[in-house]
């Protein structure tokens, strides 16, 4: 078995267990509840339709936090349904990837470009920055995750606490939906997460295949 977990610069690998498996992940309709509270008073009305916007764009894409936090606003076609990832913005600078977008996913993202209330070439400003960071990214899957009571699967079994819910964990969903609730392959799942060896999906996410 290769070590490829052992690649601290790898952050697909950061968010795994001692095995190098996905340590934690949501099942769809976790997802929906966290996309539910976005639309509650635990968040700011005018941060509302971001919130689920970034959510359902996580959820759908793939993305890692980085990626999404250095999306611009240049970089959706909403017409097409699609999201433009350049080179310099994909972990290892790959080449550039078009990813097309669930239906659902653009009609929130038009909405919230139509109604966003700062204009930035960022796709998803803050109150104070014109670009989200990574660690507000952080913190707020983790404080939605939290309102919404949400407990991710573990690898190994069990569920976690609310606050072991990250970005990444919405990546790593990415994956369980596509093997286990669409019957997709470790193949399917490498494409739409865009790991450039296969051996670092079967690493990472073979134990999500029914056995």
């Amino acid at each position: 078995m290769s070590t490829t977990h052992t690649d601290v610069t790898n952050p697909d690998v950061q968010h795994t267990d001692s095995d190098g498996r996905a340590r934690t992940w949501l099942k769809p309709e976790q997802v929906d509840r966290l996309r539910d509270v976005c639309l509650t008073d635990a968040v700011p009305t005018y941060l509302q339709d971001r919130n689920e916007a970034i959510i359902a764009l996580l959820y759908d894409a793939g993305l890692r936090a980085g990626e999404l936090c250095a999306l611009d606003v240049g970089h959706l076609d909403v017409d097409a349904g699609t999201v433009y990832l350049p080179s310099r913005i994909q972990k290892g600078s790959p080449p550039p990837a078009t990813l097309e977008l669930a239906t659902d996913t653009v009609r929130l993202l038009r909405r919230y470009l139509r109604d966003r209330w700062k204009d930035t070439d960022a796709l998803f400003p803050t109150r104070s920055s014109d670009r989200l960071t990574t660690r507000s990214l952080q913190r707020l899957v983790g404080k939605l995750a939290t309102e919404a009571d949400v407990r991710p699967q573990v690898a190994g079994g069990g569920v976690g606490e609310p606050d072991d819910v990250t970005p990444h964990t919405l990546r790593h969903s990415v994956a369980y939906r596509i093997i286990q609730v669409d019957g997709g392959r470790l193949e399917d799942a490498q494409l739409r997460l865009r790991h450039a060896n296969r051996q670092t999906t079967d690493q990472i996410y073979s134990h999500l295949v029914p056995r």
